[in-house]
C-alpha cells in the first residue's frame, strides 16, 4: 500500500561493480520538492577481503538458481542488514533508529545478461527487514528485464527529478553511464564504457587498490594498435538502450588488453585511460550537450578527467557527497518512489515495454 506520506528518511545501500565497499547513504525527502533533500549521513564500508572474493568468484556459479548463489543471496543480505545496524549505531546522534523509515538496497549484481533475459542482484531484502526491523526495498532491475528492457541504468531516474538543472549527467564508476534529455524532452540513459572495473584490476599489479588521479596512467604510454582495437568493439557501435555488465569485461576487454605482453601495466593503464576517455568525449559529442555532472570514483581520476576535458566539454565535479554517495542517494530515491506506488524506471532508458513502478518491498 503506498504511503502517502510528505516526509521519508530513507538508506540507500549501493554495492557496485568495482567492488570498492557498499555506499550507505541516509537521505531525507520531502514529497513536495524532491530536488531539496537533505544528506543525513553517508559512507563506505570497505568489503572485508572473505566479502570481496566471495562476490567476485560468485560470477562464476552456474545460473541464478543455482544452490551457491542462493546461498550467497541470503548470506549477503544478512550481512548487509548488519551493515545497516552498525552505521546507524555509529550514527546514532543524527538518525535514531525509530527514525529510518525505509531501506533500498540496489545489492550486489552478480550476472547481468539482459538479451539473455537474465539480471541477478544478491542481497535478500527479506533478510534485511529481518535483521533491521526497517521496511525494505530491493530486486530493483529484475521487473524491467522481465519487460524487455535491459534493467540498467536505473539511476537517471533521480538525475531527472535530483539533478535536472544539468545538461549531462556522467556517472564513473567501475562502468561508465551518462543520461540527458534529448530534444523531445525524454530521459536517454546508457552505459558508455568499463572504467574502475578495468583500472582497478590493473592498479592491484601495482599493489594499488586504484590508480590514484591517474597517476600511474599519466606516466604510461598509450599503444595506438591497442587503443585501436579497444576503440573498435561492436559495443561502442550499438544505438538505443544498452548495458555492460562484468561478463563484457572478463570475455572480451581483459582478454585484449593480456595480449598486449610487451606493455607495462602502466602503458595499459594509460591507454584504456584514453580508450575510455575517447569512448565518453565521442558519446557526450553526440548528445549535442556541453555541461557535464561528473560523479563516482572516477571522477577524482585527474587525468581521465583531464583527456575528457580536451574535447571542449564543462566538466562539473560536486560536493565529495555527491561524487562518491549519488548512485545510493539515487537507490534511496527509488526506494521512496516505490512505496509510494510512482514510476521509478523509464522506459526511454531502459527499452522495457513501459514505465513502472519496481522492486520487491519488505515490511
Amino acid at each position: 500500500m503506498p504511503r502517502r506520506k510528505d516526509e521519508y528518511v530513507c538508506l540507500g545501500l549501493m554495492s557496485g561493480t568495482s567492488l570498492d565497499g557498499v555506499d550507505l547513504c541516509c537521505v531525507r525527502f520531502q514529497l513536495a520538492a524532491l530536488g531539496d533533500f537533505e544528506v543525513l549521513a553517508a559512507e563506505t564500508r570497505a568489503y572485508p577481503e572473505a566479502w570481496r572474493t566471495r562476490l567476485k568468484d560468485a560470477f562464476e556459479a552456474e545460473g541464478s538458481e543455482s544452490l551457491e548463489i542462493q546461498d550467497l543471496h541470503l548470506a549477503y543480505g544478512e550481512y548487509l542488514g548488519g551493515l545497516v545496524h552498525s552505521f546507524l549505531e555509529d550514527n546514532r546522534s543524527n538518525l535514531p533508529m525509530g527514525e529510518v523509515d525505509l531501506i533500498a538496497s540496489h545489492g550486489h549484481t552478480v550476472h547481468h545478461r539482459p538479451d539473455l533475459g537474465v539480471t541477478v542482484q544478491v542481497g535478500c531484502g527479506a533478510a534485511i527487514q529481518r535483521v533491521t526491523g526497517i521496511t525494505t526495498v530491493s530486486n530493483f532491475r529484475e521487473q524491467d528485464v522481465k519487460l524487455g528492457g535491459q534493467g540498467a541504468p536505473l539511476v537517471p531516474i533521480g538525475d531527472e527529478l535530483l539533478f535536472d538543472g544539468h545538461e549531462v549527467c556522467l556517472n564513473l564508476g567501475g562502468i561508465a553511464n551518462l543520461s540527458f534529455r534529448d530534444d523531445g524532452g525524454s530521459r536517454i540513459a546508457f552505459d558508455v564504457v568499463p572504467v574502475n572495473l578495468v583500472l582497478n584490476h590493473y592498479a592491484a599489479k601495482l599493489g594499488l587498490p586504484y590508480d590514484a588521479a591517474g597517476a600511474s596512467a599519466r606516466t604510461g604510454t598509450t599503444c595506438p594498435s591497442l587503443l585501436a582495437n579497444l576503440n573498435g568493439l561492436d559495443f561502442y557501435d550499438q544505438v538505443g538502450p544498452k548495458s555492460l555488465g562484468y561478463e563484457f569485461v572478463v570475455s572480451t576487454v581483459l582478454p585484449l588488453l593480456g595480449a598486449s605482453k610487451d606493455l607495462t601495466v602502466e602503458d595499459v593503464l594509460s591507454t584504456f585511460t584514453e580508450h575510455a576517455a575517447c569512448q565518453i568525449s565521442r558519446t557526450l559529442k553526440k548528445t549535442g550537450k556541453s555541461k557535464v555532472l561528473v560523479t563516482g570514483g572516477g571522477a577524482y581520476n585527474t587525468y581521465l578527467i583531464e583527456r575528457v576535458a580536451l574535447s571542449g566539454f564543462e566538466v562539473c565535479v560536486p560536493e565529495n557527497k555527491i561524487v562518491e554517495f549519488k548512485e545510493a542517494l539515487i537507490f534511496a530515491l527509488l526506494g521512496v518512489l516505490r512505496v509510494e506506488g510512482r514510476n521509478n524506471c523509464l522506459a526511454s532508458v531502459t527499452g522495457a515495454d513501459r514505465d513502472h513502478c519496481s522492486g520487491e518491498l519488505y515490511e
